[in-house]
C-alpha cells in the first residue's frame, strides 16, 4: 500500500501528510487509529496525541513551539494554532557529539580547470567586476561586446556581475563589499577577469588590488575608466581580448573530487523540504566530505531552533565559541532593528507545511548530514578547511547563494519545494521536495528529491544525485545557466549616505 503519511523521529507527536488528507479520514499510526478533524493539505501536520494549551508539540524529535490552546489528536497543526518559543540570545554549553562517517573513499573525480594556485574551477569563464555600482553600465555594454565579437567560443560563458555598492557606503558594509568583490575576482570558475573601476569610488581600485593579495596578474586585470582618455569601452575591450585568448588555452582534466566545494542552501521550503530534498543533500554533504571534499552550511536565521545540534557537531571548543558568536550575533542583529528572531516563515512556507521557525530549522540543517564542523566563516571568508564548514549569511537566497560562492564553492545545491529561477555566480542546482514541482516546473528543476515519496528509497536515489553534481561539476549546464538566470547580491546592513 503507498505510503500517506510519515512520522519522522519515535518522539514526534505530529505526522505529516504525504498526501492531501481530508476530514473524516481515518490515519494508522503507532497501533492507533486516529480520525483527521479538518481537510490537511499535503506537507501539512496532524496532531497524534492530545496536547493542552502552552505544551510542546514535537517534530524531528524536537519541539517546533507550542500550543495556542487545547489541540485533540487528528487536529490540523499550522501557524494559526502552533506558536514559535524562539526569543533573544542564548548561552549554551558545549556538549560535544561525534559520529564516524562509514562511507567509503570511491576515489571518483570530476573534469575541472586547475588554476595557477591549485584550485580548480568548475567553469571557464570571463567576468568583469565592478568596483563601484556607477560602471555597472559599461561593464555591461563590455560583456555584450565581447560575446557578440567572439560567441563566447572556447570558454564557458562571459559575464558583468553588476551591483549597487562601492560607494557611500560606512565601515561594516563598505568592507563586506570589498570583500565579497575581491571573493568573485579570485574565484576559480573565472579565466580571466577585468576589475572594472571609476577613480572616485570610496572602493578606491588601488587599495582594492591590495585586498587581493598575491594574485595571478595574467588572468585578472585593471582599469580606471576616468584614468582614460577617449573610449573606455573601447580601452576594455583590448584588455577583454587578451584575457579572452588566454582563457581560451584552458582544457578539462580529471580533477580528484576532494577539490569540490559545494554550498548548501534551501528556499521556497515545503512540508516536504525535511523529508526528501534536504535529507538528500545531506547525505550527498557527508559522502563529499569523506572523499575529502566541502561543504557549506548558511542562513544562520534558519538555524535558530536547531543550532544547538550544530554547536555540538564542532570538533573543537573554539568552533564551538565560534558558532555560539555567529548565531548570537544574528539574534542581536535581528533585535536591534526592533524584529523578533522567531518570525522567519514566509507565506509560501506557510503554505507548503511550516508552521514556525524551528519547524523551518530543523528541517532546513539536514542539509548538512551529519559530519563533524570543521570550520566556520565570517561573511566574506574565504574557505580554508576542508570537510563541514558554516557560514555567517542571512537566509535571503540569493544573498546567501552570492555568500556560499564568494567563500569558494564551484557549485551551490538549493532544495526547494515551492520553486525558484534565479542563480548566483556559480552553477546553481535546484533539487525539488516534491514530485508536482518537478513535473510542473521542468525548466528549473535539476533534480527531483520527490521521487522518495514515490518509487525510490535514498539508498537508490544517493548514486543518481552524486552522478548529476559530478556532471554539473564537470561542465553539464544548470538548469539556471541554460535560462541565463545569474546575479550577485550583497548583504547590506547599515547607512548609505
Amino acid at each position: 500500500m503507498e505510503q500517506t503519511i510519515i512520522k519522522i523521529n519515535p518522539a514526534d507527536t505530529v505526522i505529516v501528510c504525504l498526501q492531501p488528507k481530508s476530514k473524516g479520514d481515518v490515519v494508522e499510526v503507532d497501533g492507533k487509529s486516529i480520525t483527521v478533524n479538518q481537510d490537511t493539505p499535503a506537507g501539512h501536520k496532524i496532531l497524534i496525541t492530545n496536547t493542552c494549551k502552552g505544551k510542546d508539540i514535537i517534530k524531528y524529535g524536537y519541539p517546533i513551539g507550542h500550543a495556542l490552546q487545547d489541540l485533540k489528536a487528528g487536529d490540523w497543526v499550522n501557524e494559526n494554532n502552533l506558536k514559535t518559543n524562539l526569543a533573544g540570545t542564548l548561552e549554551y554549553t558545549y556538549c560535544p557529539v561525534s559520529e564516524t562517517l562509514d562511507i567509503k573513499d570511491e576515489k571518483r573525480t570530476f573534469k575541472g580547470y586547475v588554476r595557477k594556485n591549485g584550485e580548480v574551477g568548475t567553469r571557464n569563464e570571463i567576468w568583469i567586476v565592478p568596483t563601484v555600482g556607477c560602471v555597472n553600465g559599461i561593464a555591461e555594454k563590455l560583456a555584450e561586446r565581447l560575446r557578440c565579437e567572439t560567441g563566447t567560443e572556447g570558454v564557458d560563458s562571459i559575464y558583468a556581475w553588476h551591483h549597487n555598492y562601492g560607494c557611500s557606503q560606512l565601515s561594516g558594509d563598505h568592507e563586506n563589499t570589498r570583500k565579497i568583490l575581491r571573493d568573485i575576482t579570485l574565484h576559480p570558475n573565472a579565466g580571466g577577469v577585468l576589475v572594472l573601476g571609476l577613480g572616485c569610488e570610496n572602493n578606491q581600485p588601488e587599495l582594492f588590488e591590495q585586498l587581493l593579495g598575491d594574485y595571478d596578474r595574467e588572468r585578472i586585470k585593471f582599469l580606471v575608466t576616468q584614468k582614460v582618455d577617449g573610449d573606455e569601452v573601447e580601452a576594455g575591450m583590448e584588455i577583454l581580448r587578451g584575457l579572452y585568448a588566454k582563457a581560451c588555452e584552458d582544457k578539462r582534466e580529471d580533477v580528484s573530487v576532494s577539490k569540490l566545494r559545494v554550498g548548501l542552501k534551501c528556499g521556497g521550503s515545503d512540508g516536504f523540504s525535511g523529508i526528501t530534498a534536504n535529507p538528500l543533500v545531506g547525505e550527498f554533504s557527508d559522502w563529499l566530505v569523506a572523499q575529502g571534499g566541502t561543504s557549506i552550511l548558511t542562513e544562520v536565521p534558519e538555524m535558530f531552533g536547531a543550532e544547538t545540534i550544530l554547536m555540538n557537531r564542532c570538533k573543537s571548543t573554539e568552533l564551538f565559541d565560534k558558532t555560539v558568536s555567529m548565531v548570537n550575533n544574528f539574534k542581536e542583529y535581528f533585535l536591534s532593528h526592533g524584529e523578533p528572531v522567531g518570525e522567519n516563515p514566509s507565506p509560501g512556507n506557510k503554505a507548503g507545511g511550516i508552521s514556525t521557525l524551528e519547524d523551518k530549522a530543523l528541517g532546513c540543517t539536514q542539509k548538512c548530514g551529519r559530519a563533524p564542523v570543521s570550520g566556520v566563516l565570517e561573511y566574506g571568508d574565504r574557505l580554508e578547511a576542508t570537510g563541514l564548514n558554516l557560514l555567517s549569511a542571512p537566509g535571503n537566497d540569493l544573498v546567501a547563494s552570492t555568500a556560499l560562492a564568494s567563500a569558494g564553492c564551484q557549485i551551490v545545491l538549493f532544495t526547494t519545494g515551492r520553486g525558484t529561477p534565479f542563480g548566483t555566480f556559480v552553477p546553481t542546482m535546484k533539487i525539488a521536495t516534491n514530485p508536482t514541482l518537478a513535473s510542473r516546473k521542468p525548466n528549473w528543476i535539476d533534480f527531483s528529491a520527490g521521487q522518495l515519496v514515490e518509487n525510490k528509497t535514498m539508498g537508490e536515489l544517493v548514486p543518481e544525485f552524486i552522478d548529476k553534481i559530478l556532471a554539473v561539476a564537470s561542465g553539464e549546464k544548470a538548469r539556471n545557466e541554460e535560462n541565463d538566470y545569474r546575479e550577485i547580491a550583497i548583504f547590506k546592513n547599515g547607512v548609505t549616505l
